[in-house]
């Protein structure tokens, strides 16, 4: 496989999201689903609606989300709408909580290593193409948030969320989420992003942010601060390729703040998601890095 291709920037505006989605080649049409992270509330370090204003507008794109599988402000489409509304989204964009009603649309994995299957919002059905906007970041259970894990946590319905997180377990309790072998678990999430990649193969593209780089993600109502400075955008056609540039990015830093979310991914053994979406053929971690 030859070497993907990713772009980067260090100045991080709303102008810059833009010429990054630009210099991919690749015109996303028809109807448009940008998957972000609208925050937890209470959380700090999300990426903030006028940040993605310049970038969604250029893709005439609806903010798409799932509701979440714990308890919080956005695990029902109710609440999740209403903090969606406290933190700016529907001010700007047309917004679709994609599992906000009837049953989950099931995506088949034939070869995943762990499960076999995902639930995705059914409203997935509705859009021809994908921007995948996500915020790098630290993540208490994955080690780390990126592009990967908005195609698999991200894009899952909640019942799926909760499928991912138990391994593939029916029905598994909200205790039964955080009792798994971590391995494994990083492994569902490499499948489920497998099936979403898949899905709209030919029609995504991925944009990585980063900025405000906390160990914490943007699911946590109480994060810690960032702990190392912004980096810049990276912007990709593959989500492999993209968060392994972004692992990069943060193991080369000079910022001495890199060693506590170093610690944070090396301890989740985040990077082994990396690694298995490789091996189901999701992307390459062989890259080409292109400043603009």
């Amino acid at each position: 496989m030859e070497k993907a291709k990713v772009y980067f920037t260090k100045e991080i505006t709303p102008e810059n999201m833009v010429k990054m989605y630009e210099a991919l080649g690749r015109k996303l049409t028809g109807k448009v689903a940008v998957k972000l992270h609208s925050g937890e509330r209470g959380n700090q370090n999300y990426i903030k609606p006028e940040m993605v204003i310049d970038i969604v507008k250029q893709v005439n794109g609806t903010v798409v989300e799932c509701n979440t599988a714990y308890d919080g402000a956005r695990d029902t489409t109710e609440k999740h709408e209403e903090l969606m509304k406290e933190h700016g989204w529907t001010q700007y964009f047309a917004i679709d909580i994609m599992d906000s009603q009837g049953e989950d649309k099931i995506l088949e994995i034939p070869n995943g290593k762990v499960i076999k299957k995902n639930y995705v919002g059914k409203n997935i059905d509705n859009y021809d193409s994908m921007l995948v906007l996500s915020h790098f970041k630290g993540h208490p259970m994955g080690g780390y948030g990126g592009a990967l894990k908005q195609l698999s946590i991200g894009v899952a319905s909640g019942k799926g969320k909760r499928y991912i997180h138990c391994v593939g377990k029916e029905n598994g309790t909200f205790e039964e989420m955080f009792q798994v072998d971590q391995l494994q678990f990083l492994e569902a999430m490499a499948d489920s992003a497998s099936s979403v990649a898949k899905m709209f193969a030919g029609n995504i593209a991925y944009i990585n942010v980063m900025c405000n780089m906390s160990v914490d993600c943007d699911c946590c109502s109480v994060a810690e601060d960032p702990c190392m400075k912004d980096i810049g955008i990276l912007a990709s056609l593959d989500p492999v390729a993209i968060d392994q540039a972004c692992i990069d990015l943060v193991k080369n830093s000079e910022d001495r703040g890199k060693e506590h979310l170093l610690e944070r991914i090396n301890a989740k053994q985040g990077t082994h998601t990396i690694d298995v979406a490789e091996e189901l053929g999701v992307g390459t971690k062989d890259y080409e890095l292109i400043e603009i």
